[in-house]
């Protein structure tokens, strides 16, 4: 996979590249990432990406050129790229997106600044996606959030792909709770279940916690999981206990 980003602040991108999982990824060619600096792209000696709003208004607007221009050069170079704008005017970046750009051969994320991108450049966008509905300084942080994680998703990238299969969001569920040692702390014990090694019962009580965080917190994720065996097993024993408690 072939992942760039046009950007003024490149360095930004250093903590992806130096740090976890996609950094490992890269230096073993999994994944192809640049963070393009776009004012390399700009024709004054100033290498002005901004400008004053047409029609007037607070604020400056990112030059459309710049953008253009580095485009057309990934194109002539390594064929069409699907384009990303970071934008809080975008549909809301989820799981399934990121599953969904998983599969893309190649990725190009334009992160704007200021007021926005002159509109003309919405005619290489392919996408506008949004990490939430508020607003931040520029789409840096918000293309890094996306690009961890789809990049989840890679094979290669994630040692244990069961890992990933069982994260929140993956099949409509939250997360169930973890433990590690000590075995108590402050009074506070592991759950008896995970120590007896019976598989079996811990991948219920799990599936049980999942789904009551999941009906607590998320009650719209839990009325559009679609429940297999196990699920419906752990709902039962869920039921049971509460049908316990009441009496």
């Amino acid at each position: 996979m072939r992942i760039k980003v046009l950007t003024i602040f490149p360095e930004m991108f250093s903590i992806l590249t130096e740090y976890g999982v996609i950094s490992r990824a890269l230096k073993e060619g999994i994944v192809d990432f640049k963070a393009i600096n776009l004012r390399d792209y700009t024709t004054d000696r100033h290498r002005t990406t901004d400008d004053y709003p047409y029609g007037g208004g607070s604020g400056l607007v990112m030059k459309a050129e710049p953008f253009l221009k580095a485009y057309e050069k990934i194109i002539r170079n390594e064929g069409k790229p699907h384009v990303i704008l970071t934008s809080p005017q975008g549909k809301v970046f989820d799981n399934d997106k990121a599953l969904e750009l998983s599969t893309k051969d190649s990725l190009l994320f334009l992160c704007g600044r200021y007021e926005g991108v002159d509109e003309r450049v919405m005619n290489i966008v392919d996408e506008e996606l949004s990490i939430g509905d508020f607003v931040l300084s520029g789409g840096e942080l918000p293309s890094m959030v996306m690009i961890e994680s789809l990049l989840r998703f890679v094979p290669g990238v994630i040692g244990d792909m069961e890992s990933v299969k069982r994260d929140s969001f993956f099949n409509d569920l939250l997360d169930y709770p973890h433990y590690t040692r000590p075995r108590e702390i402050k009074g506070m014990k592991v759950p008896e279940v995970l120590l007896n090694g019976n598989h079996e019962e811990i991948e219920l009580f799990r599936r049980k916690e999942s789904i009551k965080r999941t009906l607590k917190r998320r009650p719209d994720l839990f009325l559009k999981h679609d429940f297999d065996r196990m699920d419906k097993k752990a709902l039962l024993s869920l039921f049971r206990e509460l049908i316990g408690d009441v009496e």
